[in-house]
């Protein structure tokens, strides 16, 4: 499936004999604001634009102050109106306030989500900004046995909202799509990721801190990561107006679970589709697990992006699946992870013994958690 060609801004491109990283001489430099800008994505980005030649100034909005001293900091709640004031003579917004912890509750997490984009875009298009940038996931095109390898930016956005914060990511850009109408004037552009490595925990993250690689009989798992420092460079791009629309960010190509286990040396552990979803759905609505079941069709049913748009607009990863694999089990080494719940030095001990033992007493290992747990929670009562 072929994607559209990229909007670009010619108004971005160099000059005759001007550097391609360097602002043609005269060429428009917009105030950038960041939500989320004290740590993770929104500290990177911050401190990129903040670098750049291309950026007149930055806006830093956090519930905390950061630590770049060259950003202008305001310390408020994305979700306060006032939000609207410190908006005032910035162009670009680039909103990434957003909860996407395993453990927050979830109708707290999708309150602040929703609450948070819906208040940002209209304070946007009330203090004229022109374009807000809404950074959400490439899980929003959902994972299915029928998807395209890769998926074009325009395929049609199929996930449900069962798994981990998909649904709050959903509403965002529904909230994406009516805002221009809403507001004429306003640009909103859409950045999607693949699985994000770099300092962030996910259910996706917590599958490769398990004792072995859970493999659904029958399905199809295609694995692309997009390394955070990739994802703040694509975010740039987009805040600089080189890009617009649905841009899908991610390492070039995929590997097959094959090349995966290889990889990693984990080996599999392979159950049917019945057992694995239903395990997850029991463990999950007795609360002992934070991932829903709707998690597992992500390490199912293929979900690859081509990122075409940006790859046509000059943008290119700066790594590999391959590194990014490696650096994601560098940075998930010691942990202990069954079922999607981190496991403390007891149960992990016990799972990993599970997990040699093969599949059927690695669930028996996962019940012996749960007993552990409904034992320990009956202990307070």
């Amino acid at each position: 499936m072929s994607s559209p060609e990229p909007n670009v801004r010619a108004a971005r491109k160099p000059a005759d004999g001007a550097a391609a990283d360097e602002p043609a001489p005269g060429a428009w430099r917009p105030v950038v604001a960041v939500t989320g800008a004290a740590a993770g994505i929104g500290a990177l980005l911050v401190e990129r634009l903040a670098a750049s030649d291309e950026v007149k100034q930055v806006v830093a909005i956090d519930e905390r102050r950061g630590e770049l001293p060259e950003a202008h900091w305001h310390v408020l709640d994305v979700r306060d109106p006032a939000i609207a004031d410190k908006l005032r003579g910035t162009d670009v917004v680039v909103h990434l306030a957003l909860d996407l912890d395993l453990e927050t509750d979830a109708t707290a997490r999708t309150a602040y989500n929703v609450r948070g984009t819906q208040t940002v875009l209209t304070a946007a298009a009330a203090a004229g900004v022109r374009r807000v940038v809404l950074c959400t996931s490439a899980m929003v095109y959902g994972a299915l046995p029928d998807n395209p390898v890769p998926l074009a930016e325009d395929a049609e956005l199929r996930a449900t909202e069962e798994a981990t914060g998909v649904g709050d990511l959903l509403e965002m850009e529904r909230l994406g799509r009516r805002a221009p109408r809403a507001h004429p004037g306003l640009n909103v552009t859409v950045v999607r990721p693949a699985a994000v490595v770099g300092g962030v925990d996910t259910p996706l993250t917590r599958y490769f801190e398990s004792p072995r690689l859970l493999v659904v009989k029958g399905t199809r798992p295609c694995w692309q990561f997009c390394h955070i420092d990739d994802l703040a460079t694509a975010l740039e791009f987009a805040a600089l107006e080189k890009a617009e629309g649905e841009l899908a960010v991610g390492c070039d190509g995929w590997l097959e679970q094959e090349e995966v286990e290889e990889l990693t040396d984990i080996r599999r552990m392979e159950l049917p589709s019945a057992v694995a979803l239903g395990a997850a759905a029991r463990l999950h609505r007795l609360g002992l697990t934070p991932s829903p079941a709707g998690d597992l069709a992500y390490t199912m049913y293929p979900w690859v992006v081509s990122g075409s748009r940006l790859h046509e607009a000059g943008w290119r990863p700066q790594h590999t699946n391959e590194d990014v694999l490696a650096e994601l089990l560098d940075e998930v080494a010691g942990r202990h992870t069954v079922a999607g719940r981190r496991l403390g030095p007891k149960d992990a001990a016990a799972a990993g013994a599970a997990g040699r033992a093969g599949a059927t007493v690695a669930l028996l290992g996962t019940a012996a958690v749960v007993r552990r747990v409904r034992k320990a929670r009956r202990g307070k009562i």
